[in-house]
């Protein structure tokens, strides 16, 4: 059974930093890609970031472009989310979602908690 805990949330004031974590575990496929999205009061899931197992490209949405840096470790199938310079307007809850690239497959987190008060 695919699991992915999260960590690492809380609150934090404009312009500092948090870091996230994920712990992935319970899959064998090799080629994937594992990242964050975010769901904020009365909007839509959004992604953030990901990044891929199999040459370590990274995507990130405009809006965090800069200011957030995903990585990896493949030891320990756990993927990091650093969020400087964070704003109000990045509280959310933040998933990891982990995708099987093959079969196109995907599970999610349970979440955490994301607050910047301005």
């Amino acid at each position: 059974e695919v699991q992915l805990v999260e960590s690492g949330g809380g609150l934090v004031q404009a312009g500092g930093s948090l870091r996230l974590s994920c712990a992935a575990s319970g899959f064998t496929f090799d080629d994937y890609a594992i990242g964050w999205f975010r769901q904020a009061p009365g909007k839509e899931r959004e992604g953030v970031s990901c990044i891929s197992s199999s040459d370590g490209s990274t995507y990130y949405a405009d809006s965090v472009k800069g200011r957030f840096t995903i990585s990896s470790d493949n030891a320990k199938n756990t993927v990091y989310l650093q969020m400087n310079s964070l704003t109000p307007e990045d509280t959310a809850v933040y998933y990891c979602r982990l995708e099987d690239l093959l079969r196109h497959s995907t599970w999610w987190g349970q979440g955490t908690q994301v607050t910047v008060s301005s």
